[in-house]
């Protein structure tokens, strides 16, 4: 039996009708027609009997195996207007116009921080990405993702599952580029006991190992794992988060900095190790508040051990139990909010009763993000306009930066 795709869903399957409702069938596009046997509502491996135009040959040797992409097989042209039509839905569905003014794709080869997976298995270590909806890892020497610094950080990732792995489990490696070379955070491995310290310290060492960091603690820091936030140099602490691509953090800081405009005062909430107030401290005075002391204080650090920027000062809160409230808002001409996927729904009400002049929001998610839009429309905000960013190319992963303001402030 045949199926129509008629359109993609959230993950980035296709989507067709069939005798008992949708069918998700892997990697396949609209306007496809595809044959394949169902198993729990999804094709896993469709014959595709007729491809779309927008189909392309995945560039990548992994792709058939590896479950660390899931559009390769669609232009690039397609993936950014699918990715546009996500945040336009999402918008729509809560009432909004979606003034989207474009999609800021990173290139191939520009993710510098990734999460892979480890493995001591009879043949040797291995490390690389799960299958599609699989438990079996495949190994990515070519992986059209990664920046050359991690793809030539692999075989040392091998060696270190050899190192401290067991047979039992899996191990997690968070691997990220920095100036002084890979910093690498491993959970899911052998107790740090005995001489394996010592041995994983040496092992640091010998594989140009920025800093090795082992089921929470620091075992070697060979230099300090500095990043460049819009020329401002900042240690994060051990797996802290940053933007997945260089190209995706400037598109995003531009666009804050335009949201923020010629505001003097500046909250950013949210704001992890200072990837925006950093650099927005330039041109104006930023109250920085984040709930990882750590992650505060790396961004506290960057700002004294910088030159030319204004005062920031910082603030370890709670902001979903604790939100700044419309009071403590009122002092700011403009606020800038990077919540994580689940949004910032106390916080953004308090946005709402403020009346800030400007608000720039970042999201990782647009159905939270529309939903957070929502009451700031409500509230008489105009949604200025929205940017998709697409850090995560590939991937059914969608980013956004937006500007709100207040008409009669603004």
């Amino acid at each position: 039996m045949s199926f129509a795709v008629s359109r993609l869903g959230v993950r980035g399957e296709g989507v067709a009708d069939g005798p008992e409702g949708a069918v998700y069938v892997a990697r396949a596009l609209p306007g496809e027609r595809v044959e394949g046997e169902i198993a729990e509502g999804r094709i896993a491996r469709p014959r595709i009997i007729e491809a779309a135009p927008e189909r392309r040959r995945a560039p990548c040797p992994h792709y058939n195996a590896c479950g660390g992409c899931a559009l390769q097989h669609a232009s690039d042209a397609f993936v950014a207007a699918w990715k546009a039509e996500v945040v336009r839905r999402a918008l729509e569905a809560q009432g909004l116009p979606a003034p989207i003014r474009g999609v800021a794709t990173s290139p191939p080869a520009s993710r510098r921080r990734a999460k892979l997976s480890g493995r001591r298995t009879r043949g040797g270590p291995l490390v690389g990405f799960h299958g599609r909806s699989s438990d079996m890892l495949t190994a990515v020497p070519g992986c059209h993702v990664l920046v050359p610094e991690l793809r030539a950080a692999l075989p040392a990732l091998e060696a270190l599952v050899d190192a401290g792995g067991t047979r039992k489990g899996e191990m997690q490696l968070t691997v990220t580029a920095s100036r002084a070379g890979p910093d690498v955070a491993v959970s899911g491995g052998a107790p740090l006991g005995g001489r394996l310290g010592a041995r994983l310290a040496e092992f640091a060492a010998r594989h140009g190992l920025a800093r090795l960091v082992w089921q929470g603690e620091i075992v070697a820091v060979a230099a300090p794992p500095v990043q460049d936030f819009g020329g401002i140099a900042v240690v994060p602490p051990p797996g802290a988060f940053l933007q997945a691509t260089g190209h995706g953090e400037e598109t995003l800081r531009a666009c804050v900095a335009e949201a923020v405009g010629a505001a003097g005062r500046v909250a950013d909430l949210f704001a992890g190790c200072g990837t925006f107030a950093l650099p927005l401290a330039r041109v104006a005075e930023v109250h920085a508040v984040e709930a990882d002391a750590a992650m505060l204080a790396a961004l506290d650090a960057g700002w004294r051990g910088a030159e030319g920027l204004r005062r920031v000062s910082v603030e370890a809160r709670d902001l979903f139990r604790r939100p700044l409230l419309a009071a403590e808002l009122a002092r700011f001409d403009a606020v800038v909010i990077d919540p994580p996927r689940a949004g910032a729904a106390a916080q953004v009400a308090a946005l709402a009763a403020s009346g800030v002049p400007r608000i720039a929001m970042v999201s990782c998610n647009p159905a939270s993000f529309a939903r957070d839009a929502r009451v700031l429309a409500a509230a008489g905000y105009r949604l200025a306009w929205v940017q998709v960013v697409d850090q995560f190319r590939w991937s059914a992963h969608v980013e956004l930066a937006a500007a709100f303001t207040k008409p009669d402030i603004a």
